[in-house]
């Protein structure tokens, strides 16, 4: 096993990783709604400042 077979090794596994995490996205339904959600979140009624909501009492 010389470096170019380890190099084709990584290719095919990035590879298979690309794909996975294209499926992840786009084909699975069943997250569309945590997607739809947090593409929403900078149009959410909050504070206007931009920091978290967070309560610091000093």
């Amino acid at each position: 096993m010389d470096i170019n077979d380890l190099r084709s090794i990584l290719t095919v596994a990035g590879l298979l990783c690309f794909l996975a995490i294209v499926w992840w996205a786009y084909g699975s339904k069943s997250s569309q709604k945590g997607f739809e959600e947090a593409a929403n979140l900078p149009f959410a009624e909050g504070n206007d400042d931009g920091a978290a909501a967070t309560s610091h009492r000093r």
